[in-house]
């Protein structure tokens, strides 16, 4: 992607109108981050990581949302891939199908898994492997909303990749699926890397669906969000701010990461 460079006369007016208009947002962040950082105390994030509970919900949460991120690339990529290139039966009623997690509010989505495995297919899972108010709840919370965010931004991915590649290398003897994988997702690595880092970003945040559905046993089922809004509720805001300092640390690690991997000029959904 190429950038216009500043120039002088009437586009500077342009040009600051659109700065003024989006820095008011960028200012609201920043100023959120930094009214946090200005209300907790150094000694109070130290002492609730010192928390074993606060512990284990670290690394519950990035247990859960490495998983969950892993599984969701799973599905994004084919799905992705099939949307933006092969025109199927049905495709319209996917697409919009695909919209559902991104617009239902994440509590529904909680009632919606936990009914679902109160019904004889998923009773049947349950015997199997235990699933509601369990660890693999929590993957499941996370995959429903994550994946729908990473197939979206795959299908743009592969939508701005040149199908004439593809074409070439079938043409010189690749099998279609030779050229997917030597031509086409070669080409997609910084979309694979934004819809990784996006599905990652999404489940560390994920609240509402994680709590109907995983519950929150102490030591078990608590994640970050969980922690914060127990920390909230039992009047400790500084701890639940702290909490939120490390998920924003966190974040900030992954964002970093994939910026050192090439991802600056990547633009996810």
């Amino acid at each position: 992607m190429t950038t216009t460079p500043l120039s002088a006369g009437t586009d500077r007016g342009f040009y600051l109108a659109l700065a003024v208009l989006g820095g008011s947002y960028v200012l609201l962040v920043v100023a959120l981050l930094l009214g946090d950082a200005a209300y907790t105390r150094p000694d109070q994030v130290r002492e609730t990581l010192n928390d074993p509970a606060i512990r284990s919900a670290i690394r519950l949460s990035l247990l859960t949302c490495t998983v969950t991120t892993i599984l969701a690339m799973w599905v994004a990529v084919p799905l992705g891939y099939l949307l933006s290139r092969i025109d199927f039966p049905g495709k319209g009623i996917i697409d919009t199908i695909l919209d559902v997690p991104i617009i239902l509010p994440p509590l529904v989505i909680g009632i919606s898994l936990l009914i679902l495995f109160q019904l004889p297919p998923g009773q049947a899972v349950e015997r199997v492997i235990p699933v509601a108010y369990h660890v693999p709840a929590i993957v499941l919370a996370q995959f429903a909303v994550a994946t729908a965010f990473a197939v979206r931004t795959m299908q743009v991915t592969f939508d701005q990749i040149d199908p004439r590649a593809e074409q070439v290398a079938l043409t010189l003897g690749c099998t279609r699926s030779q050229a997917f994988w030597r031509v086409t997702l070669p080409a997609a690595r910084k979309g694979v890397l934004a819809a990784a880092t996006l599905a990652w970003a999404r489940s560390l945040g994920e609240f509402g669906p994680v709590q109907v559905f995983a519950g929150a046993n102490p030591g078990r089922t608590v994640v970050l969000p969980t922690a914060v809004y127990f920390e909230q509720e039992l009047g400790r805001l500084q701890a639940a701010l702290a909490v939120s300092l490390v998920m924003v640390a966190l974040a900030a690690c992954v964002l970093v990461l994939t910026r050192l991997l090439g991802l600056r000029n990547t633009r996810p959904v």
